[in-house]
């Protein structure tokens, strides 16, 4: 006899809000909650920079990364525990100068600082009057990719007080020369850091792989385990949505396993 697969059941999408972040500029915020027999459960949060493309094609110039489908995925799974993604747009003209740690000519940035804190000191205690959120760091988690994927390796070690782990596919780290390595190297390892980091191998006709590479063993030599990091190197990957969502099932798949 051939058992069918059950249908996983689809989660709900809904737009909290456009909200005016300081220094920043307003910003539409949308929040997806996964499918679950248990809607009282605490869970975690991931948060999604780059947010017109967490979801559907729509609204995304090359395409989503169809997070809600990959979060469903995690639902019959009892060693993860789907998160909610909260999706936060980015500013378009003005994606580089939030999303840069630090200001850079002639790129921009150096606005990441307020978007880092206003994510966690106030959309986060938002989020937590809606609806049940896991307690502590290890309840939320940044991600992104490219500039994003950047932005949420700096916001997990500038706030581990809020931020238990960064979710950073194909990221930015040429970005200000190279200033994440130097920026990281004097702060100490989080009580609670989970990383993960991919990139494809021929990404920037293969200067941006070496230098993700560079980051993990940078962490591996902090002492980080199997656990609490994930490098992935992708033969065929590149520098595109297509790419990462891809990937993006296999990284939540890592982030939120064994959070009970």
């Amino acid at each position: 006899m051939t058992l069918r697969k059950q249908p996983i059941p689809e989660g709900h999408l809904e737009t909290l809000g456009a909200f005016s972040i300081p220094q920043v500029g307003e910003r539409r915020v949308r929040l997806y909650t996964p499918a679950t027999q248990d809607a009282t459960r605490p869970r975690p949060v991931l948060i999604l920079l780059d947010g017109q493309n967490a979801f559907g094609d729509d609204g995304s110039f090359l395409g989503g990364w169809h997070a809600h489908r990959a979060v469903d995925t995690l639902v019959p799974k009892r060693l993860c525990l789907a998160p909610y993604v909260l999706a936060v747009d980015h500013g378009n003209a003005e994606r580089i100068n939030e999303l840069g740690p630090w200001p850079s000519l002639p790129h921009g940035g150096g606005l990441t600082v307020h978007l880092s804190n206003w994510l966690a000191d106030v959309l986060m205690p938002t989020l937590r009057q809606r609806v049940p959120v896991r307690e502590g760091s290890i309840g939320a988690v940044v991600g992104g990719s490219s500039m994003g994927g950047l932005a949420a390796l700096w916001m997990h070690y500038a706030r581990p007080d809020a931020f238990g782990g960064a979710l950073a596919m194909s990221p930015s780290l040429w970005f200000a020369r190279r200033r994440i390595f130097e920026d990281f190297r004097p702060r100490t390892t989080p009580i609670y850091s989970r990383v993960y980091l991919d990139c494809g191998v021929n990404e920037g006709r293969g200067r941006m792989h070496p230098i993700a590479k560079d980051f993990a063993l940078t962490l591996a030599a902090r002492g980080y385990h199997e656990r609490q990091l994930h490098f992935r190197s992708d033969p065929r990957g590149t520098h595109s949505e297509r790419a990462w969502k891809r990937r993006l099932p296999r990284a939540l798949a890592f982030m939120f396993r064994h959070v009970d």
